[in-house]
């Protein structure tokens, strides 16, 4: 039998959060709901057995959502879902940039946020299956998708989840351009949509955090009109699985 996804929902709206809770229990995921942002630190941090997903608001009494998943990034890579205001596109961008794996404004309908609860955990919890399984290099980063780990020359890098996919995407791809749509299927679960600059602002969080361009690391190039492609000064190279 199918142990369901533990979920933990953070929003102080309690006609909203009862509704959501009923909503996917419904859907088959195990609920819990918390109406504060540092009862959803608290709860996060000493949880013995760690929630799949958290579905996180951005305003929050006594701790901000953006506050919340701040601190969380420091420690864990729990997937987060953003709740953000209708056309808070600063918020969107925001709540990415800290290291959301994607987000929703309000009012939605409860089974798009079903579509993307379940999209974010497909990604965490099985790959696809023409993807290999075994490390890849590239220049000094090498990425070891069967622990989630990623090193640069050897120093441990903290990624989320779509971050780690998105970058082993390129490194597979290596010198091969990638377009926004098919890095938003591949790595975000869906399609592209107007407006959309998500894919965007996890190139870079990537860039940023790996350094990637600079003092001659491999370099995530924009190509206008066409994606992004991961430049290096050498051909990715796999290392054979063991």
């Amino acid at each position: 039998m199918t142990v369901p996804a533990s979920l933990l929902i953070v929003d102080d709206d309690r006609e909203l959060g009862q509704m959501l809770t009923e909503y996917l229990t419904a859907e088959g995921f195990q609920v819990s709901l918390v109406r504060d942002g540092a009862d959803a630190l608290a709860r996060l941090t000493g949880q013995s057995v760690p929630y799949d997903l958290v579905i996180l608001d951005v305003m929050l009494p006594s701790l901000s959502g953006f506050e919340v998943l701040r601190r969380l990034r420091h420690s864990l890579s729990v997937p987060v879902v953003m709740l953000t205001a209708h056309g808070a596109d600063v918020d969107r961008i925001v709540g990415l940039e800290l290291g959301a794996d994607d987000y929703l404004a309000k009012p939605f309908n409860p089974r798009e946020l079903v579509a993307r609860v379940r999209a974010v955990l497909r990604r965490f919890s099985r790959r696809e299956t023409d993807t290999p399984n075994h490390p890849v290099s590239v220049g000094p980063i090498r990425l070891d998708p069967a622990t989630f780990d990623v090193t640069l020359s050897g120093q441990s890098i903290r990624l989320t989840g779509t971050e780690l996919r998105l970058l082993e995407v390129l490194m597979r791809a290596v010198g091969q351009v990638q377009s926004r749509e098919s890095l938003t299927e591949r790595v975000l679960g869906r399609r592209l949509t107007p407006y959309d600059r998500s894919i965007d602002t996890h190139v870079s969080n990537l860039r940023r955090k790996l350094g990637l361009g600079e003092n001659g690391l491999p370099e995530i190039r924009s190509i206008r009109g066409a994606g992004y492609v991961l430049i290096a000064s050498s051909e990715a190279r796999t290392e054979p699985a063991s």
